[in-house]
């Protein structure tokens, strides 16, 4: 069976991985891969976090199957973060337990598939690398738009207005929350307005990724836009993940959140999303999300947990900070927002700065900014500089 098969081939950030443990240079940098790094270089187990673990440890007292659904009480804490605390959709909203915001994604692409299996879902681009696999691989059509111009590291709001326009009523429109990945580039708060607008107005179901809540301008800020979309449109899907605002990335921590027209879509709503994940990952990983609902029972491990979230969010913009100030060819990136920005350049570029300066990116451009320190950014301006990478750059941002 098995010599029918091709190879595939390997992830480049895996293999990013690899490179950068190889490099003996003293001097290196990782902007690769996506987790928050702290002064020291570590991800770190969040204080809370551990607080929550040992209360598990000294009271859990069965390790028994959840169901489908998963930990229910972890899904209805996270509400009020999302959503507020008396969203006008209270009624209509119903959430499951997923393993981490790509379970979520990918049991929304089920749900949709189900619910219309003719929508296509429009995905504006650059995108998380993944989204579009997600889409596909539920067999719903996707069609990509370009809407951020990275030489000019601005969002070309005409393509968001054209694409949306001519979409077909029923089509389903993914949205980056806060914190774009890869580019850290979000809309403003006029635009998220004019795209809710747009959603009315053609009847388009809005799907949002809310993946870097709390570590862009904090909790509340980063899902501002969220709550403007849902407190307007009559459907709606979201995906959340705890993997980031909670340092629990290798627990999978999500949650699907549906936003339905009335009580009864909702409970259809409800058992076509258990049916869906019983045949997808039968019960979702317990662990984590018993961590943050401990975490969000007790005020104590709240307020502590929010604390640590806000000295985070407050490292990566410090990040940003010195990283724009390095050179003004790089000012943008003091106005954006969340782990990453990505830059103009060809793979080649990366490639040349990994092997004749150690500093460690994506082959897209992207930038972990989390990974660096304020330190580093003269080195990393260097670097570019040497290599023409920010000629790129000053060549388009000039005046734009």
């Amino acid at each position: 069976m098995f010599d029918q098969l091709n190879s595939r081939p390997a992830d480049s950030l895996l293999a990013l991985i690899k490179a950068f443990q190889a490099d003996d240079r003293p001097g290196k940098i990782d902007l690769g891969v996506g987790v928050y790094r702290d002064a020291m270089g570590h991800t770190p187990v969040m204080h809370a976090v551990k607080a929550a673990e040992q209360f598990l440890l000294e009271t859990q007292d069965s390790k028994k199957y959840l169901g489908p659904e998963g930990d229910l009480q972890f899904v209805r804490l996270l509400e009020p973060i999302i959503f507020g605390k008396s969203p006008k959709f209270a009624q209509r909203l119903a959430g499951i337990q997923t393993p981490g915001g790509s379970g979520a994604l990918r049991l929304g692409a089920e749900l949709i598939k189900a619910a219309n299996p003719s929508a296509k879902v429009l995905l504006g681009t650059p995108s998380w690398p993944n989204h579009a696999p997600i889409f596909a691989s539920a067999r719903l059509d996707v069609k990509e738009y370009a809407f951020i111009d990275l030489t000019l590291q601005q969002v070309t709001f005409e393509s968001v207005v054209s694409a949306l326009s001519s979409a077909g009523e029923g089509d389903v429109v993914l949205l980056h929350g806060c914190c774009h990945n890869p580019t850290g580039i979000d809309f403003t708060m006029e635009q998220w307005r004019e795209i809710t607008d747009l959603l009315l107005t053609h009847r388009l179901v809005p799907f949002i990724d809310l993946a870097y809540q709390g570590l862009g301008d904090g909790l509340e800020q980063d899902a501002a836009p969220t709550r403007m979309i849902l407190n307007a449109v009559d459907e709606a899907l979201i995906a959340y993940s705890c993997d980031k605002n909670f340092g629990l990335y290798r627990e999978r921590v999500g949650a699907l959140y549906v936003v339905a027209r009335n009580a009864d879509d909702v409970r259809k709503a409800e058992s076509n999303m258990a049916a869906l994940a019983r045949v997808n990952w039968s019960m979702p990983p317990d662990h984590g999300a018993a961590i943050v609902r401990c975490i969000l029972e007790s005020p104590e491990m709240t307020a502590m947990w929010r604390v640590e979230l806000d000295e985070m969010c407050e490292r990566v913009n410090g990040n940003r900070s010195a990283l724009a100030a390095a050179s003004p060819d790089l000012a943008f990136i003091g106005r954006q927002r969340g782990l990453f920005s990505n830059l103009s350049m060809a793979r080649e570029m990366a490639v040349v700065l990994r092997a004749r300066h150690g500093i460690y990116m994506a082959d897209s451009g992207r930038m972990n900014l989390a990974g660096m320190q304020p330190a580093d950014a003269g080195a990393i301006v260097a670097a570019l500089r040497a290599e023409g990478c920010l000629g790129v750059v000053i060549e388009h941002t000039v005046g734009a």
